[in-house]
């Protein structure tokens, strides 16, 4: 290193000249280094000598605070020893007075004692209770002082004759109550009786108990000994005249008894209450000996009710009296919860055994009930009320369509059910409970399959065609199935707050729901049929178009403006009558994909197809699209755009279109152009469906072969080896001849929500005339063949189809009950009804599932505008 240093120095010959000079320069520098050393060391050792002399002044200043410190706790245990020498006479002085005082107030207190016990033996036995009461409350409370002194003789006989005074004089007032009433002289004697009582306070609450029991018990014997000892008197037909005897009972206690006794021992409420407990125990034998011997037989179902009946009435008038707050009627559900009544179930309950007559009764159209309803009374029977409302239109003729209105039968048949909850309700909270939910539940199913369905298809007039329900019809069934899912829902949770705890999990409405929700599919799906039947002549001018034969795109073809048309028109009328989003949402979205659905079918007829014919339907396609995505704006306010999800759903269901035109527009020369076209836009190895497009292109067959020999070259190349083997889009489809015929293309898109078989929404025989007759058989066959919103038949039985895949009315059935022919709505057989509500429940479940997808409604995101 120093070499290197030197050669940088003396990097040339010519610097050696200068070596002398650098040399001083170093031992200059040196001299420097060392001076400054010696400095430093000697600092050094000057400031550590100053540091050993600080630590021992330190160390000198420590000793001399310990001493100090020292010294002040000594001086202060020295001054704490004083004062205490000091204090210790003044404390002595201190629990001396303390003692004295609590001597002379024991003394004070046991003087008081004493000699208010001496005045309370005088004034017992002279029966002067006022004083008495005042004398013996000061003599407890003087008592209670000295229980700790009882260990002294004296204190524990002074005790000992307390009590037993306490004792003389319950038993003097019981016995004085005893012979005033023997006598008969209560109105003389009830200023005594007054003073007596409080006596019975002083004394305490099981004298206060005592006198009550007594008292209750002697007002009672009587109606005992009459309605307990004479079997006809006690039986359930003279149920009335005890009701009658307690209220004449009442009416004395209010006039000769309650100012004898305080309102705050609220005994008119005891009196009720033992004649009650004694009233149920009667009943309960009673009930008991008359099942025995009905032998089998079950009891006299009016007797019973009008019992059951008058039963509620007086607990009902029991509690409007002792309540601070009356209740509502028992025939309401609007009965306070805040406050649990006295008096609910004091003597009903004995008739809780026997309610399941009562609610097979209400199943078995025995028991009518009383309602007043549109100001005319009437009796109705629960099993009767689904044949009268079927035969009732469902909007009066006198009454004016509003979008919000429900079918009047719905709204009746839930006010009732409200009615009987309630008064189930009040008797029972378990198994009885939950067999009228099974009543309930089943009357609800047939409201759905009788009622709603019903209304909403066709039914034969006599002649062809069947009378069609009417859009404001359909519109009414479908308000009412809503409200039915909802109110069904909202009973289900009214019932569950009342059951017993244990039997929630057995009471379940939602199959119900979900049977609701089914029809409201259903009603759903036959408006947009009234769109499919408007639309079916402009198919008809589409296939009449020469295909094959055009030179030259336009805009927009002749028959898309009708189409156009016809669509808006019938679907803004439809639109304004829905005054849910939800529902708005589902009609448009079912339009969207029976109009896609549609066109595939009719492309399917129209061969051949030129290219440019498959150019121009590509071009139609757009503008059918663009028109389809303002359907939803009709229920939206002015300049608001439609939700993205809808417009979203528009283009997947029309875009499913666009593969089979885009291998349309393909020539067949070259031919490579052709089979490239198809494995890029189809993309399948299906040799089938390569025909279908040579069909639709019609290509003659004689070059088939040729054309199918090089598409099967092709789909070996190593870019198409992970194509499926069949497409969804071509493998359902079936070409048949050229405009003639129909090809169901029921489901073959593949779009959600098909309207294929479900209430027959497909494009039926496209070649013929629609019949309407098909129309209600459409409904009926989506529920009873269990078909699913995707058009296939997955829910129940197959549905049975036409070689065309059209849904066809079904023949006779022996296993459902309903016929072929028109579309009447046949009674279904009982396990037809059971085949049908199953299915109706599954189309429910898939319409709420889609249901879910429209944003707020069910349970969507907040950030979808759906």
């Amino acid at each position: 290193m120093a070499a290197k240093h030197l050669n940088e120095i003396f990097s040339h010959p010519s610097t050696l000249h200068s070596v002398p000079k650098i040399s001083k320069a170093l031992r200059n520098y040196q001299h420097e280094v060392d001076n400054e050393v010696t400095t430093l060391v000697l600092h050094q050792a000057t400031s550590e000598a100053d540091s050993v002399k600080r630590i021992q002044h330190a160390k000198k200043d420590l000793a001399e605070m310990f001493r100090k410190v020292e010294s002040v706790q000594e001086r202060a245990a020295q001054t704490e020893r004083t004062i205490t020498e000091m204090t210790a006479d003044i404390k002595r002085l201190d629990n001396t007075k303390k003692n004295l005082t609590l001597s002379m107030t024991a003394l004070k207190r046991l003087q008081m004692l004493t000699t208010a016990y001496e005045q309370l033996r005088g004034l017992s036995s002279s029966r002067q209770y006022r004083e008495c009461a005042q004398l013996l409350q000061a003599v407890i409370q003087l008592m209670a002082h000295f229980k700790s002194y009882r260990s002294i003789d004296q204190i524990a006989t002074l005790s000992k004759n307390v009590a037993d005074i306490q004792r003389e004089l319950l038993e003097q007032v019981c016995e004085d109550f005893e012979l005033t009433f023997a006598k008969g002289e209560v109105a003389q004697r009830r200023a005594m009786l007054v003073e007596a009582c409080s006596v019975m306070d002083a004394l305490g609450e099981n004298a206060r108990s005592r006198l009550i029991t007594w008292y209750c018990n002697t007002q009672l014997r009587e109606y005992r000994q009459v309605f307990r000892g004479n079997e006809e008197a006690g039986s359930l037909d003279n149920i009335s005249r005890r009701y009658s005897w307690f209220k004449r009972m009442l009416k004395t206690y209010d006039d000769e008894h309650a100012a004898m006794f305080p309102a705050y021992w609220r005994v008119n409420e005891m009196l009720a209450n033992a004649f009650c407990e004694s009233t149920r125990d009667d009943f309960r034998g009673i009930l008991s000996r008359a099942a025995r011997k009905a032998d089998g037989m079950s009891l006299d179902v009016d007797l019973l009710l009008s019992c059951l009946q008058e039963t509620l009435d007086f607990e009902h008038s029991l509690e409007k009296r002792f309540s601070s707050t009356s209740r509502a009627s028992i025939d309401t559900l609007a009965s306070s919860d805040d406050k649990p009544p006295i008096f609910s179930q004091a003597i009903s309950e004995a008739f809780e055994p026997y309610l399941s007559i009562w609610v097979e009764a209400q199943d078995k159209q025995v028991i009518p009930f009383l309602r007043v309803y549109r100001g005319l009374t009437i009796f109705r029977h629960l099993s009767t009320m689904i044949p009268k409302y079927r035969q009732l239109p469902p909007k009066p003729p006198d009454e004016e369509f509003f979008p919000q209105m429900v079918i009047h039968s719905s709204t009746e048949l839930f006010s009732f059910y409200r009615v009987t909850l309630a008064q189930c309700a009040k008797l029972s909270n378990g198994d009885r409970l939950v067999e009228l939910t099974k009543v309930f539940a089943k009357y609800l199913d047939q409201y759905a399959q009788q009622i709603l369905l019903y209304h909403v298809s066709e039914r034969p007039t006599g002649s062809t065609p069947s009378k069609v329900p009417n859009i404001e019809d359909t519109i009414l069934v479908l308000n009412t199935a809503d409200y039915c899912f909802t109110t069904c829902t909202q009973l289900e949770e009214k019932i569950k707050s009342r059951i017993d705890v244990a039997l929630k999990s057995s009471v379940d409405l939602q199959s119900q729901a979900d049977t609701f929700m089914g029809v409201a599919s259903a009603t759903v799906r036959s408006l947009v049929r009234r769109v499919e039947m408007d639309i079916e002549p402009t198919w008809r001018e589409m296939r009449n178009c020469g295909w094959s034969k055009m030179e030259s795109v336009q805009d927009q073809s002749s028959y898309v403006g009708e189409l156009i048309r016809r669509i808006d028109s019938r679907a803004t009328e439809i639109l304004s009558m829905l005054h849910k989003q939800q529902y708005a949402r589902a009609f448009c979205d079912n339009v969207v994909d029976m109009v896609a659905n549609a066109y595939v079918s009719n492309i399917l007829q129209c061969k051949p197809v030129s290219e440019v014919g498959a150019e121009q339907m590509l071009l139609d396609m757009y503008v059918l699209q663009k028109s389809l995505s303002s359907l939803l704006n009709r229920t939206l306010p002015p300049n608001t755009p439609a939700p993205p999800a809808y417009t979203k759903r528009v283009q997947q269901s029309m875009s499913r279109i666009s593969p089979l035109l885009k291998t349309l527009q393909v020539r067949a020369s070259p031919p490579e152009a052709l089979v490239q076209a198809y494995l890029i836009h189809i993309a399948d190895k299906s040799d089938a469906n390569f025909r279908k497009i040579l069909e639709l292109k019609g290509i003659p067959r004689k070059d088939h072969s040729y054309l199918v020999e090089l598409f099967q070259a092709h789909q070996k190349s190593s870019s198409h080896e992970q194509l499926p083997q069949n497409s969804t889009l071509l493998t359902p489809m079936t070409v048949g001849p050229a405009n003639s015929g129909s090809t169901a293309v029921a489901g073959a898109l593949g779009i959600p929500g098909s309207l294929s078989n479900a209430a027959s929404l497909s494009t039926p025989n496209l070649h013929g005339r629609f019949d309407p007759l098909s129309y209600g058989n459409a409904i009926m066959t989506a529920a009873r063949d269990g078909v699913d919103r995707f058009g296939s038949p997955a829910l129940g039985a197959s549905a049975a189809a036409t070689p065309s895949g059209v849904v066809s009315p079904p023949a006779v059935d022996q296993r459902t009950g309903f016929h072929d022919g028109p579309a009447t709505l046949a009674t279904p057989a009982p396990q037809a009804t059971g085949h049908l509500n199953e299915n109706l429940r599954n189309i429910g479940k898939f319409f709420k599932r889609d249901m879910s997808n429209f944003g707020r409604f069910g349970g969507g995101s907040k950030g979808d505008d759906s």
